[in-house]
């Protein structure tokens, strides 16, 4: 087989897939077992046959196959794995029949399937995802012969893999119907903004807007950042697509490259906070908790625009302590000349963002209409920039084309991973199901003591380990299965009552802190490349910018507000919105030792004291005698203290000049 071929061949079935995709969202319809097989073996297909093209999980080497007889084996491979995540589809009759009971042709192409994608994910993921699942697994059966106190009764391999590979409750699970449902499209709308040149103006737009403040490359390196990570979904893809850009423009302004990698690595991180798509995890978040997207979008809004205004005031912070200035004027781009030659980019955004919130329009549509758009967009961009030019339409209407089919066939390669560890997470899933979830509870409660915040901690460790090697869908998947329930009933022994959406949330939010937590931050090892600074640095200093971040988690656990939990009234949330801004810029201000000027050891704790005010009203207004429906005078407090410790500082900043 030669290798255009095979080029070709990816290339067709990509596109096949992004068609498929399409159709069930406007007018095929088709069962949802049917779906998720389809879907599933679309991946592993092009899992195993492009697997000689992608590069290992840290990109430093590539995996080849040599040879005719090589190519030949992975086509079979990649053959074998499709058809296996296709029988349950091909026989579904016969399974249905005989459910509970599987034959033995059921076993051996379930034992297949789970084989070939732990080996696909593998490829594509890493090998943690297939370590853990394959773990649980393993326990699976030997649960009876464990430690009492983690000791299980087991399950029969007939059980086994009847649950996983015969029902939607393992491979075929949750995660998978979402993947295949909604994810892909909002993943190839990302795709063809990108392919259309979405990002670069993004970021243009952002540089024309930011670049001559002090510090502007970082600031528009955060915006940006937030543009694209909303319907990009994964921070790595985000990291490439933006820091390309920004990342030599913050060091050609005075950034140390550690700083300025790490900055991207922050923003871009947080584009998984961001909806609409939240790393793909808005849509399964709704699916656990059994709620509307719009409930999701609701919830994660403050604090995930929270973190990102402090993100831009932190660019700001590093600034100031560096003595930078923003870019100079013929440096940065038009504001006018970049929003005439793109305007239209923000079109699909806005459309897709009005039928989310305004139309209350299902996901699912919302995104096909999106997509839609933006053919139209891709398709007409090109002749009318050569009408202008005046040159030929013919070969711009015909790019136009070839661009709306690489975006198809980019979209489905980006979701390759993502469809695969949605599978390979419903395993965990799946054996959690299986009675496992009441011991892991009782595991989990004993270790934490039964004290709410421990177990908090507990999760929140967990989370980002387990999470530095696996996709932040999948940790999210595997720790919201394992702790999220666990969260609310040790909260519940304590007489506090944590809502389900909340728990979800804290165990996402430390899944994301993984992409630049080292040794493993594969955020952090994209923007090292860019910059050519040492990953590990850029991960640590990544991850003290992204502190914030990990302190919101808790603060919407003791304070609900934070997710506009029972608040629907718009002016409280925005004056939630603004106070959350404050106190976790107050708090960034104390990590960072700056302020107004440096800090010295009372302006830090006096910014903690600050933050926790304004973020914890309601946990300090018992304390001070107010009540609990007047929580909200609490932050005049946390206000002066931040005005009044400005001006000492600035008055500090004085004396000394005239000293």
């Amino acid at each position: 087989m030669k290798l255009n071929v095979k080029k070709y061949t990816i290339a067709f079935v990509a596109v096949s897939w992004s068609l498929f995709q399409l159709s069930i969202a406007s007018w095929l319809i088709l069962d949802s077992i049917y779906i998720r097989s389809i879907h599933l073996a679309f991946a592993l297909f092009i899992a195993f046959l492009a697997t000689s093209e992608i590069k290992s999980i840290r990109g430093t080497r590539k995996e080849r196959f040599g040879g005719i007889g090589s190519r030949i084996f992975q086509f079979c491979l990649a053959s074998a794995a499709a058809g296996a995540a296709l029988y349950i589809a091909l026989d579904y009759a016969g399974i249905a029949a005989r459910c509970g009971v599987p034959i033995g042709r059921d076993i051996v192409i379930g034992v297949l399937l789970i084989l070939l994608l732990f080996e696909a994910c593998r490829r594509w993921t890493g090998p943690a995802l297939p370590i853990i699942a394959g773990l649980f697994c393993i326990y699976s059966f030997l649960g009876p012969h464990m430690p009492a106190i983690i000791a299980f009764r087991g399950v029969s391999l007939d059980r086994f893999i009847g649950q996983m590979t015969m029902s939607t409750e393992g491979v075929y699970g949750v995660p998978l119907r979402v993947s295949a449902s909604v994810v892909f499209l909002f993943v190839l709308f990302g795709a063809m903004l990108k392919t259309a040149g979405g990002g670069e103006f993004f970021t243009n737009m952002a540089l024309s807007m930011l670049g001559r403040y002090r510090g502007g490359p970082a600031k528009a390196a955060v915006l940006s950042s937030g543009l694209t990570g909303m319907v990009s979904g994964s921070s790595i893809a985000n990291v490439v697509t933006t820091g390309t850009f920004t990342i030599p423009l913050m060091e050609k302004v005075g950034y140390p490259r550690i700083k300025a990698a790490a900055i991207e690595v922050a923003a871009s991180t947080d584009g998984q906070l961001a909806p609409p798509i939240m790393g793909a995890a808005a849509f399964i978040i709704a699916e656990y908790v059994n709620v509307p997207y719009i409930a999701v979008v609701k919830a994660a809004a403050i604090p995930a625009f929270a973190a990102y205004v402090t993100l831009f005031y932190i660019a700001h912070l590093e600034a100031c302590k560096l003595g930078l200035e923003g870019m100079k004027k013929e440096d940065t781009p038009c504001w006018q000349t970049v929003f005439t030659q793109g305007w239209y980019f923000l079109v699909p955004l806005v459309f897709l963002i009005y039928q989310l919130i305004i139309l209350r329009k299902t996901p699912e549509t919302a995104a096909f209409h999106a997509v839609a758009v933006m053919t139209l967009i891709m398709v007409v961009q090109r002749p009318v920039m050569a009408f202008r030019r005046r040159e030929p339409l013919r070969p711009a209407l015909k790019r136009g084309f070839l661009d709306v089919f690489d975006s198809l066939v980019s979209g489905a390669r980006a979701m390759v991973p993502v469809a695969l560890a949605t599978a390979g997470a419903g395993i965990i899933v799946g054996v959690v199901s299986m009675g496992l979830g009441g011991l892991i509870t009782q595991i989990i409660h004993t270790l934490s003591g039964g004290h709410i915040m421990t177990m908090l901690i507990l999760t929140a460790l967990a989370s980002m380990v387990i999470g530095m090697g696996l996709p932040t869908t999948a940790t999210y998947i595997t720790m919201a299965s394992l702790t999220a329930p666990v969260i609310v009933a040790v909260a519940g022994a304590e007489n506090f009552a944590v809502p389900l959406m909340a728990a979800h949330l804290f165990c996402f939010y430390f899944g994301i802190l993984a992409d630049d937590t080292p040794p493993v931050g594969l955020a952090a090892y994209a923007a090292a490349a860019i910059a050519k600074s040492p990953p590990i640095a850029t991960g640590v200093q990544g991850f003290m910018y992204d502190l914030r971040t990990a302190i919101l988690p808790f603060a919407f656990i003791f304070n609900t507000d934070l997710i506009l939990h029972n608040i629907d009234n718009l002016w409280q949330g925005l004056l939630i919105f603004v106070m959350t801004c404050a106190g976790t810029a107050a708090l960034a201000s104390a990590t960072l030792g700056w302020f107004a000027t440096k800090n010295r050891i009372f302006d830090i704790f006096a910014l903690l004291i600050a933050s926790f005010l304004l973020l914890l009203p309601g946990i300090v207004a018992p304390w001070i005698g107010i009540p609990h429906s007047l929580r909200y005078w609490v932050y005049p407090l946390g206000l002066i203290l931040l005005v009044g410790l400005h001006i000492i500082q600035k008055r500090r900043v004085r004396f000394s000049t005239l000293t």
